[in-house]
């Protein structure tokens, strides 16, 4: 068989552990846990899942290593007694029968634990928080210091008892050890602060104790910050320094970046490049001559190719891409890669739901992530037609999960293309991964012969009724929400005026001068979309502003998006008003009320970004017409309110599902 990607798909061993493929999955939280640290049923499903899917290595997401001093979540994994073995045999039992290799990642959070979750005061190596408002910690003593070390080695004996191949420490992303090798969060003058012999000190003892817990033939990976990308903190160079007291028990450097307040290049945005932090892999691999993995927004195997061919890496890190498409390393070997379902880099099930919403690892694109397709072994016991009205990304995913169980599906559409609002908004450029997902959805429509689209239909219910459908599903998506405001508009229809939507901005994207020194944007809507409309102008040296009637901007944001919309608007020097309302639209300026006091906000260009709201313009009429009838209909998505594209793509699989359950078409 042909093998496009030859260095993705070769073999690597270190020590006693060979792995069938280069690519390594990421360890990333899941909150799937119990509330006392056990491993779940749903955690076995989900890494087992990735490994049918061939991933090389799953190394499982941060494990306590000292309860609860050490928790950094609500639902955290525990290793610190010896009862949590079983289980996680059990996982790496499954995993292991599909042919992957097993890490877990040990950790102890320090001072990135709350009080309020922890019953007491965090710990780290001074008294500097993790982050801007998290708790001042205590100072850990050189016995307590020891101790901890010799619950990593405990953890560590344990996770080799339960089976895994390999055991990665963790030493970044603001976790205890990297509060001791970073300057921001060390501040001692004893043999644990200072140069960077003494700061790494503590992480020498873990992996000392590590080592000598697990005995000579078990690896061990070192996770690290190795470009720490804040002010004050460790560059690579400074990571390289470092390292020479670190390296020689270490199989693996597992390369990261950034610390809490640079979250955004730790849990990757939107706009960085495929592969964009290869560098800190490359500088590590050069100067120690071992292998090391290379993560960053990695979703294309050319781009997993290009990096191992180079040089810059041994392994590739996936993360949100094995999230996104279990399947990733099948479908790159065996299949076409046009199947992947690649990750969009949105950040909103993986990281919105987890950090801040103490919410259970969910994604935008993939509804299922414990069970993946296995829907697709149901099928209906009796004729089913099925119709869908409107084409976005949640009209498709119901579409496809129909016929995908045998019912035969029309799928109206009134423009003349599919895919709905994710193409416009993936015209803006630090969107447009966001097209992938509509162009992975018509891929799949495209090779289901039951499922028929008809586009430039207008779906009146007559057209509807000619189907003489068993189900209707309205997914008509959203528009902008343009509320009665005096002057909007008026102006926003009027040639002469400077007044735009979203939709207007983006069917302008590509008139707009990379250089807009002078010019004067002002967004009203701190919510996503007037964000986007900021981080567009900004960059380009307009002098922005961006109104919000709330008071904060980004409301609802998850924790790295929040975190690069804060760099955007220091970095470009971006007007802030919060608790501001629009009174009035002008062509060329608004008036806005901020404590009793109005201000008239003269612009080169003005946006009004006060959301989406639902577009549902023939539900009533459906509703009506199919009333007393076996039809059933069921609204889904945006057309019910406007939200999030996982919101409709959930809806999409499930309600699709459970509706065709409910009704007697599937088993």
């Amino acid at each position: 068989m042909k093998n496009n990607y030859p260095h993705v798909f070769s073999t690597l061993s270190l020590r006693g552990m060979t792995m069938r493929n280069r690519v390594a999955m990421m360890p990333m939280g899941s909150d799937f846990a119990g509330h006392d640290g056990q491993l779940s049923d749903e955690h076995i499903k989900y890494y087992e899942l990735r490994a049918r899917g061939g991933a090389g290595l799953i190394i499982v997401e941060n494990i306590c290593v000292k309860y609860p001093e050490g928790s950094n979540g609500t639902t955290q994994l525990r290793i610190d007694k010896d009862c949590y073995i079983p289980r996680l045999f059990a996982l790496t039992e499954a995993c292991h029968r599909h042919g992957a290799c097993m890490g877990i990642q040990i950790n102890h959070a320090g001072a990135s634990a709350m009080a309020s979750r922890i019953g007491m005061q965090p710990v780290s190596a001074s008294t500097l928080p993790s982050k801007s408002g998290g708790d001042i910690p205590r100072p850990l003593s050189k016995e307590e210091l020891k101790s901890i070390a010799k619950d990593y080695g405990a953890a560590a004996r344990r996770a080799v008892n339960a089976g895994f191949d390999l055991i990665e420490v963790h030493a970044g992303h603001s976790y205890l050890i990297s509060q001791f090798l970073s300057p921001t969060m060390n501040d001692r003058t004893d043999e644990f602060g200072g140069c960077a012999k003494n700061r790494a000190r503590f992480c020498r003892m873990v992996i000392d104790e590590v080592r000598k817990a697990i005995g000579p033939r078990v690896p061990i990976s070192l996770r690290l910050s190795v470009d720490e990308l804040v002010e004050g903190g460790n560059s690579v160079d400074d990571c390289l320094e470092y390292l020479e007291y670190l390296n020689d028990e270490v199989d693996l450097f597992d390369t990261s970046s950034g610390l809490n307040p640079s979250i955004q290049y730790q849990i990757d945005a939107n706009y960085l490049e495929d592969g964009w932090r290869s560098y800190m892999a490359k500088a590590v691999r050069d100067k120690f001559g071992k292998p090391t993995i290379a993560i960053g927004n990695i979703r294309n195997p050319q781009v997993a190719e290009d990096i191992l061919a180079r040089g810059d890496a041994d392994l590739i890190g996936m993360g949100r891409g094995l999230i996104a498409d279990p399947d990733w390393c099948n479908k790159a070997r065996y299949g076409d890669v046009r199947d992947i379902r690649k990750c969009i880099s949105c950040n909103v099930g993986c990281v919105g739901n987890r950090i801040g919403g103490n919410k259970p690892l969910r994604c935008t694109i993939n509804p299922d992530l414990i069970n993946g397709e296995s829907y697709k072994k149901t099928a209906v016991k009796k004729p089913c037609h099925v119709v869908v009205v409107g084409a976005g990304t949640a009209g498709l995913e119901a579409a496809c999960t129909a016929a995908e169980v045998g019912c035969n599906v029309t799928l109206l559409e009134k423009k003349d293309s599919i895919g709905g609002l994710s193409v416009e908004i993936s015209k803006i450029p630090a969107k447009k991964r966001l097209a992938d997902f509509p162009a992975y959805l018509k891929r799949r429509a495209s090779k289901l012969k039951n499922l028929k689209i008809l586009t430039g239909v207008d779906a009146t219910l007559d057209v509807i009724k000619e189907q003489n459908p068993h189900l209707v599903v309205n997914a008509t998506g959203s528009v902008p929400l343009l509320p009665p405001i005096e002057g909007l508009h008026e102006n926003l229809k009027n040639e002469e005026a400077c007044v735009y939507s979203i939709l207007d901005m983006i069917d302008q994207i590509d008139s707009y001068p990379e250089d807009m020194t002078g010019k004067k944007v002002v967004v009203i809507g701190g919510g996503a979309v007037g964000l986007d409309v900021v981080e567009f102008f900004a960059p380009r040296g307009a002098d922005t502003a961006i109104v919000e009637m709330l008071p904060m901007i980004g409301n609802g944001l998850d924790a790295s998006s929040t975190a690069s919309m804060k760099e955007c608007m220091e970095k470009h020097q971006v007007r802030q008003m919060t608790n501001t309302a629009l009174m009035k639209v002008n062509p060329h300026s608004f008036l806005v009320k901020y404590d009793g006091k109005e201000e008239e906000l003269h612009f080169d260009y003005g946006f009004v970004c006060l959301g989406m709201k639902a577009n549902a313009p023939i539900w009533d009429a459906i509703a009506e017409g199919f009333e007393g009838t076996d039809t059933e209909i069921i609204n889904i998505g945006d057309s019910v309110r406007a939200r999030r594209i996982i919101d409709g793509t959930d809806a999409g699989r499930h309600l699709v599902l459970n509706t065709l359950e409910r009704l007697g078409y599937l088993d």
